[in-house]
């Protein structure tokens, strides 16, 4: 991680890293519940491809993924296909602790934007002090392939900034990701929160 960190610039855009082997997907999601007794599940899954690897369990039905299509057969990869190996991934389901309980399952999807996201959720939740909705609805950004992705909820002066830090701005057409999340509040309040750039919602009984 030192060695990654001294490689950026807060202030100039860095060159594109090595392009991955693992294909764009959109078929992953996400779901928590907490009961009343405080049990909780953070559950993210996602086939990769539509209809994964084709296989489904003839007990459950459920999908098997095809993640080792993220391996690549080019040797000296970091992502080479070799023995003893996992396929590489952003299946990251989410809780978050306070004093060794839990506290706050959630999870991000969005393909590649999955780590940045969980990363932008935390820092909302925790430095910027946001409500669980509120951390969500948050505008977001996030560099593709070379294409820094500024959501509208952004100024402009945000993408003129960015440009001239060498940035190749755009607005995206689409949303960024997606997030569901429910707080395990103090007072014994469960608060949840869904993202409405995705089909989702937030439910109580």
């Amino acid at each position: 991680a030192a060695q990654l960190a001294v490689l950026v610039d807060p202030n100039r855009a860095s060159a594109d890293p090595k392009a991955l082997s693992e294909q764009v997907h959109k078929d992953t999601i996400y779901i928590t519940v907490v009961d009343r007794d405080g049990m909780t599940v953070s559950l993210i899954y996602s086939v990769f491809h539509g209809f994964g690897s084709g296989i489904a369990s003839e007990k459950y039905g459920v999908l098997l993924q095809n993640r080792g299509a993220g391996f690549t057969l080019e040797e000296g990869h970091p992502n080479e296909l070799k023995g003893g190996k996992r396929p590489m991934h952003t299946i990251i389901p989410g809780l978050l602790a306070k004093n060794g309980k839990p506290y706050m399952p959630f999870g991000v999807m969005g393909g590649a934007y999955q780590p940045n996201g969980h990363a932008r959720f935390v820092s909302n939740m925790v430095d910027f002090e946001m409500d669980p909705q509120t951390a969500i609805d948050a505008p977001r950004a996030f560099s593709d392939s070379g294409d820094m992705k500024v959501e509208r909820g952004y100024s402009d002066a945000v993408r003129a900034e960015l440009s001239e830090m060498g940035h190749k701005v755009s607005i995206p057409d689409v949303a960024i990701g997606g997030a569901q999340a429910i707080a395990m509040r103090d007072d014994g309040v469960l608060e949840g929160a869904s993202d409405p750039r995705k089909d989702g919602c937030a439910l109580g009984y």
